[in-house]
């Protein structure tokens, strides 16, 4: 990763974090390099990340599990509940045939009243990715896996009744968004 590609993970990140309490168990969809429960350092026992393009499943610094592979078809059968699911600029690379199967995952994951916290970059991003990609200062993490997602579609991905939206903001000049939602009791 170049010092771009760090700067807006962790400013990611940051958006994440007060949704993120002291002990939570977290599942990091799109987990990557750690970085998340690297930059927390609170999340609790059973904490799990889940990322296609790990090198191998193995266990973080802080004790958690690293898995290799798809969500939700790889998740190991004893995972979870959580409290908290985290999908920093992940939903865009989730074809729209796979997004009932995520919301289900993700619905069974979670307990009620847990919490899923999302960043979705605009479309506008690809365009301003594909000219730092071409000037070398970021590495393209997957650029042609975003499907031309539009942030407003999250609210469909994640309906009533088993997600009830919390907060909808953006952030980066309008460039990010940020949902948050309860998992309902439904």
């Amino acid at each position: 990763m170049t010092r771009i590609d760090t700067l807006l993970q962790q400013w990611r990140i940051r958006k994440a974090s007060p949704h993120v309490q002291a002990g939570d168990r977290v599942l990091d969809l799109g987990t990557l390099d750690g970085a998340l429960f690297n930059s927390l350092g609170r999340c609790g026992p059973g904490s799990l990340g889940i990322d296609p393009n790990l090198p191998a499943s193995h266990t973080s610094r802080q004790g958690f599990r690293m898995v290799r592979g798809y969500f939700p078809k790889d998740v190991p059968p004893n995972a979870g509940p959580f409290d908290v699911i985290v999908m920093l600029a992940v939903l865009e690379h989730f074809p729209a045939d796979l997004h009932h199967a995520l919301a289900e995952g993700c619905a069974r994951l979670l307990k009620p009243g847990g919490r899923l916290v999302i960043t979705v970059p605009s479309v506008a991003v690809d365009l301003i990715l594909d000219v730092l990609l071409k000037l070398k200062l970021i590495h393209g993490q997957s650029l042609e896996e975003h499907h031309g997602y539009e942030p407003d579609d999250t609210l469909g991905v994640f309906p009533a009744p088993h997600f009830q939206l919390v907060t909808h903001e953006t952030f980066q000049l309008g460039l990010n968004h940020l949902f948050v939602f309860r998992r309902s009791n439904a």
